[in-house]
């Protein structure tokens, strides 16, 4: 494919409805690249199912394709036909899993987290990612003296390893949103009502997951690691790589303790409306408890998800460096536009479709990529879309708002700044409102220094909107286009709590 259809056709690959803000699309802000959707794609989705086959001794595939270069996926379509066969492959431990990840989980969170998640984070904790770090330190110690044919051995390996990881994110981490609805939804029908002039309530049930770090290991404001990442598409640079220093900030000291002491009061407000109703209050404690420890357990562990990625990248430019001396390609970063089997055969010329390739995927890269596509079947409803619609503290929107995800509370006025990735960051100002198609670790220095933050992609559990609440500012997710509708110095207003963007008078 050399041009796109004008205007570009958005048909999904399948039955259903796919999204591609979901599981891997959040990592992915950008088409892909030829050579990451031929080659690390498909490795990370193989480790994807490793990992939940050595939990659960089944493998159940999500499926997923690219659209104008733009990754999509969906949940598998279940039949008796196919259920049948997994049961007794998982000895019963499928029921059992699916259960509490996918129903107890928003029920009973407590009884979820002592009978599947407990022993999943703990695994992730003392076997993934020590694991995955022992990996990619020996990984180091050979690239630069490794084969091609080694180089892609390494390749596959890390890429598995990160896939396994990645099970472990969406299942453990990716627990977050749903515990967050049931807390939405608690707060919506005991709550809102009682508490409508306090600041709790005009904050809504997100007063309760603000100013929260993580649970331990290690804090998701601390300055970016080496190996965070714009994308997980290796044609970008890493943090590390990009040689961004981290924007210099006043001490956040003050902040931290005004948003500890607003979480705080929030809870004690909402305890003294329940004391008549001991139920209910025994399942608020239960839910705060929980949702604000799956909400920092999530972003702890994605900032190590791509922990490969700074020694993915130097593999990557060795055989580049192949194919470029054997003529093959012009320059050793062409390499992201080809596929595997044409990295494994050097010896022809590349270098017309190399330049076909990258202009194709440039086109894509302009095109706004819709969040879902496709028709809804009997199984294919928005599987966040209720989790949305009840964490919103108002449904009224002005007109002309460009309108998303209420993904942190509180409203903040000032100028846009769109930024497409990490070469920009020194062009940030303070009290600017961060616009971005979505942000990862990476990101993290810019929200201390940001008024308000506003992503095309990503849902009530993704980066920008847990760690905008760990700051304490608004942030609205999931706009779809808001990159492409917002200028660079216009002046908005952002509402997290309604979930909208709209220009400022």
């Amino acid at each position: 494919m050399t041009a796109l259809p004008t205007p570009a056709v958005w048909t999904a690959p399948g039955e259903g409805l796919w999204a591609r803000n979901f599981r891997l699309g959040e990592w992915l802000p950008d088409p892909m690249t030829p050579l990451f959707e031929d080659w690390l794609l498909h490795r990370i989705e193989t480790g994807y199912l490793d990992g939940m086959e050595d939990d659960i001794q089944v493998r159940v595939s999500f499926r997923y394709g690219a659209v104008n270069g733009w990754y999509y996926n969906a949940p598998p379509i279940p039949s008796p036909r196919i259920v049948a066969p997994l049961i007794v492959r998982s000895r019963g431990r499928l029921p059992w899993f699916l259960f509490n990840v996918l129903f107890r989980v928003s029920s009973n969170p407590t009884a979820a987290h002592r009978a599947v998640l407990k022993g999943l984070e703990l695994k992730w904790r003392h076997q993934l990612l020590p694991d995955y770090r022992e990996l990619v330190r020996n990984a180091e110690q050979e690239v630069d003296t490794a084969s091609p044919a080694r180089h892609i051995e390494l390749v596959d390996a890390i890429v598995r390893q990160a896939g396994i990881y990645l099970w472990s994110l969406a299942v453990v981490g990716g627990s977050a949103w749903k515990m967050e609805a049931a807390l939405a939804r608690l707060w919506q029908k005991h709550l809102a009502a009682s508490l409508t002039d306090t600041p709790a309530g005009r904050l809504g049930h997100q007063a309760l997951l603000r100013g929260l770090t993580s649970t331990g290991l290690t804090r998701s404001s601390a300055p970016p690691s080496e190996s965070a990442v714009y994308s997980l598409d290796w044609y970008h640079p890493t943090f590390g790589e990009a040689g961004i220093r981290s924007p210099e900030t006043a001490s956040t000291t003050a902040g931290k303790e005004a948003l500890d002491a607003q979480r705080k009061a929030a809870e004690a407000a909402a305890r003294e409306v329940l004391l008549d109703s001991p139920r209910v209050l025994t399942r608020f404690d239960s839910l705060v408890t929980m949702a604000q420890y799956y909400a920092a357990l999530r972003e702890e562990q994605s900032l190590y998800l791509t922990l490969g990625w700074p020694v993915l990248r130097r593999c990557a430019k060795r055989l580049g460096e192949n194919l470029a001396a054997a003529g093959a390609i012009e320059d050793p970063q062409d390499i992201h536009f080809l596929h595997l089997g044409e990295v494994m055969n050097p010896s022809a010329d590349y270098r017309e479709l190399v330049g076909s390739r990258r202009a194709t995927w440039e086109m894509q890269r302009r095109l706004d990529a819709p969040l879902i596509i496709g028709e809804p079947g009997r199984f294919g409803a928005d599987p966040v879309a209720g989790a949305v619609d009840v964490a919103r503290t108002t449904h009224e929107v002005p007109a002309g708002a460009i309108v998303g995800h209420p993904a942190s509370t509180g409203r903040a006025t000032g100028r846009v700044r769109v930024m497409s990735g990490l070469e920009e960051f020194d062009s940030f100002l303070d009290g600017e409102i961060l616009v971005a198609r979505s942000t990862a670790p990476a990101w993290t220095p810019l929200f201390a220094r940001a008024a308000a933050v506003v992503t095309d992609g990503g849902t009530l559990a993704a980066h920008a909107s847990l760690v905008a609440r760990e700051y304490g500012i608004p942030a609205v997710v999931g706009t779809g286009n808001a990159t492409r509708l917002l200028k660079t110095g216009q002046r908005v207003t952002v509402d997290g709590g309604a979930g909208y963007v709209v220009a400022a008078e």
